[in-house]
């Protein structure tokens, strides 16, 4: 960029927004460079590639948004040889690794097949080189270090803020053989990842219950549809059944146990049609397919299908500010008025483009009318567009 300022402002940017080319999405940060050269002697990776072939490899993770612990590096590239040392640490180049294998050849085999590749779907990429070193000196076990030859070394046990953060990593780390993705982000982690490192306070993220007992619902204007614009703003529905013979009771089935923990976290107690909702986990484990479940599964409106991280992000409990989005580009603030004037005062309204998509911003008197507007109003059609609502968590416009 031309200055620092301008660099400045377009990382801000693109912490609200998610940033993707050609259908991928991209993530940026601070390079330690200050200025780029079309020198080719600086691009000394190339030379560096061409070292001669050890047993040690210098691993060093680009766009590196989770979390990334000795099990993971170890799960990895554990399926290429036995890894005998892993040592971590932080440079300016990013975080880094250098990682001892049992023999030559294991490294040779690792490097070739996972240099340049994602640990995680879209980040946390490896840029692998071989070290000159000949042998790591390994002093602790602990989450930095690790001699897997040696596992009666001390772990030098020092209290550290990010051990806080995350629960035991062999709880959050389910990973696959080779030839898959070489590792999958627990669901805690990456919410926590979201959450700027932890978990909202009250999420344990070790619920396994998907289906909740929804209670106290206004059984005159609500329906399954509209209980689903809201729940599934905290994860994706499979089904949800209103209750015959107790018509304000509804059973909600998410697609996995935290995202049910925060839909529990965020909702018990919100106001939804003049009536304050109680949210809880079901006795049953599942709702079963019948005529009078409907079933979301395959919907195309769960949010949490794509854009994870972000939707993430943007879990809160219910506001008095939405933020509508995929709005025809000639939309104006008197027909967003009259779409959602219906369901509450509206205090004022915001239009706006972000990268050249039509979105807007509505404040609401109250969180009651906006959660109205919310389950009535997403995923309804406004001038020909399929509108897509949440809350935001901005103050004021």
């Amino acid at each position: 960029m031309e200055d620092i300022h301008a660099s400045v402002s377009a990382l801000q940017y693109y912490t609200s927004v998610q940033p993707s080319i050609r259908g991928r999405n991209v993530y940026m940060q601070f390079s330690s460079h200050q200025e780029l050269t079309t020198d080719q002697s600086s691009h000394g990776r190339n030379s560096d590639q061409e070292s001669e072939p050890n047993r040690i490899l210098l691993v060093t993770i680009h766009h590196m948004i989770y979390p990334i612990t000795v099990e993971v590096l170890h799960q990895v590239f554990k399926a290429y040889g036995f890894v005998e040392k892993i040592v971590t640490f932080q440079k300016s180049a990013g975080f880094q690794a250098l990682i001892q294998f049992h023999s030559r050849q294991e490294a040779v085999e690792a490097f070739g097949s996972l240099h340049g590749r994602n640990i995680y779907d879209g980040c946390c990429q490896l840029d692998i080189q071989y070290s000159n070193l000949s042998e790591l000196q390994v002093h602790y076990n602990n989450d930095r270090s690790r001699d897997f030859t040696n596992p009666s070394l001390p772990t030098e046990q020092r209290p550290r803020a990010s051990q806080q953060a995350y629960p035991d990593p062999a709880n959050l780390y389910a990973f696959q053989q080779a030839g898959a993705s070489y590792a999958q982000m627990g669901r805690a982690a990456m919410i926590a990842a979201a959450f700027g490192g932890t978990l909202p306070h009250g999420v344990t993220g070790t619920n396994e219950r998907c289906t909740l007992i929804v209670s106290n619902l206004n059984n005159d204007k609500i329906d399954e549809d509209k209980l689903f614009n809201l729940f599934s703003l905290y994860g994706n529905i499979v089904r949800i059944k209103v209750l015959r013979n107790k018509p304000d009771h509804a059973l909600v089935e998410m697609a996995d146990g935290l995202q049910a923990e925060l839909a529990v976290h965020y909702l018990k107690g919100a106001i939804l049609f003049g009536k304050k909702l109680e949210v809880n986990y079901s006795k049953y484990p599942n709702i079963t397919p019948a005529p009078d479940a409907h079933d979301y599964l395959n919907s195309s409106l769960n949010r949490f299908n794509s854009n994870m991280v972000k939707n993430y992000r943007h879990c809160c409990s219910p506001t008095k500010m939405i933020h509508i989005s995929a709005l025809p580009q000639e939309i104006s603030e008197e027909a967003i008025l009259n779409h959602l004037s219906e369901h509450g005062t509206v205090v004022n309204t915001k239009l706006f483009e972000v990268n050249g998509k039509r979105q807007a911003l509505v404040l609401f008197e109250t969180e009651e009318a906006a959660t109205e507007a919310l389950v009535s109003k997403h995923a309804s059609t406004l001038e020909g567009n399929t509108i897509r609502i949440s809350f935001s968590q901005m103050q004021s416009i």
